[in-house]
């Protein structure tokens, strides 16, 4: 069985590798090609491109390399047709999949797009371009294949890869020990983003954060999970702070990280489901150039832009955004969330709930979905 595949950042890299999981079970010659992250080399992808060449952020920084991703597009879209492949999934990056997915199809592929496009949220206009490109739509929340069906667009609902991966029970002590971490430690996980652009609008702020934190709580242990690539630009924003003292840089390790938590400083996207599923509860931030900001905020549909708030309906968890994104404000809100065990433990048992509801053995329900296309 042969597939074609692309996934963008370090998120899609996780969720395909995952996938592939399932996709080996069935298939266990399997091979897989196209753009990918190290993660999916792991599970024997053959990466043309690596995934980072998609990790742009925000519309700003997307136009300073529209010709080079349409040109990349256009040669692994050249190659796909060339290989002909059983299949080609993609993997969120919608922006870039979807105009290869309707490629494909026209020209005889059969494509599947795993995520469904955050329509209820915003660009609902997509719902259409998702019907022209995709032959079928593998989505991770319940309430997202009837939204599709109304458009024409043939989906299933898989469940969510991250809620089989992620343990119901957090291994909260054996993650403190493999970090070298004490038990009577107050651990604050920092994951400012997977891409470059999130670095630099983001880490700084959240960084300082980690200061502050450590001088107004001295018992506090900061412990940033570095995204795969990111490390000098990581401890160039560390280095810029003075903050060596306050925040320990570990290379990926998000999970263990996240595992041995107390509160998550997060940037808003996949990690705070994923914090969400640790049963931590969270401040979420995100900071993004001037012209997309202004873009992006005239296209919600909802006053929520975290996933653990989308999915409640309400704020569960605070949200600072753009200009509220401050060191000042990440601390105060770390420290209210230290500070109130029993809303800890409440949103514990809320993101208990959503587990439950997200957890399907996701790499088989898509891998059987996956398998039903090729098969017709």
């Amino acid at each position: 069985m042969r597939l074609g595949m692309v996934a963008g950042e370090a998120s899609g890299d996780l969720l395909a590798a995952l996938l592939m999981g399932g996709l080996k079970s069935r298939w266990p010659a399997l091979q897989a090609a196209g753009i990918g992250g190290p993660r999916m080399a792991a599970e024997g992808f053959d990466a043309w491109w690596p995934s980072e060449r998609l990790a742009v952020h925000g519309y700003a920084e997307a136009l300073k390399v529209y010709r080079q991703l349409v040109a990349l597009r256009r040669e692994l879209g050249d190659r796909l047709l060339a290989e002909r492949p059983a299949a080609f999934i993609g993997i969120d990056a919608p922006d870039f999949n979807l105009g290869l997915e309707a490629r494909l199809k026209s020209a005889g592929l059969k494509t599947v797009h795993f995520v469904c496009p955050s329509i209820w949220a915003w660009r609902g206009g997509r719902a259409g371009k998702l019907a022209a490109s995709a032959d079928h739509v593998l989505c991770v929340f319940p309430f997202e294949p009837a939204l599709l069906a109304r458009a024409g667009v043939s989906a299933s609902y898989v469940g969510h890869p991250l809620a089989d991966a992620i343990p119901l029970e957090p291994p909260r002590a054996a993650a403190r020990a493999a970090l070298g971490l004490g038990e009577r430690d107050v651990v604050v996980a920092v994951l400012p983003g997977s891409r470059r652009g999130e670095v630099r609008h983001i880490a700084p702020a959240f960084v300082r954060a980690a200061q502050r934190l450590v001088a107004a709580r001295p018992d506090v242990r900061c412990v940033l999970s570095v995204a795969p690539g990111l490390r000098a630009a990581i401890e160039q924003v560390v280095a810029e702070a003075g903050a060596h003292d306050a925040v320990r840089l570990v290379d990926g390790r998000s999970h263990e990280v996240l595992a041995a938590s107390d509160v998550v400083m997060v940037a808003s996207g996949t990690a705070t489901l994923e914090a969400a599923l640790f049963k931590r509860p969270m401040v979420v931030g995100y900071r993004m150039a001037w012209l997309s900001w202004q873009i992006m905020s005239r296209m919600r549909y909802q006053p929520w832009v975290a996933l653990p708030n989308v999915l409640a309906g309400e704020f569960v968890v605070p949200e600072l955004l753009q200009d509220a994104l401050t060191p000042e404000a990440l601390a105060a809100e770390v420290l209210r969330w230290l500070d109130d065990r029993p809303g800890a433990e409440r949103i514990a048992h809320r993101f208990h709930a959503l587990h439950l509801s997200l957890e399907r053995d996701t790499a088989r329900a898509a891998t059987e979905a996956i398998a039903r296309l090729i098969d017709a």
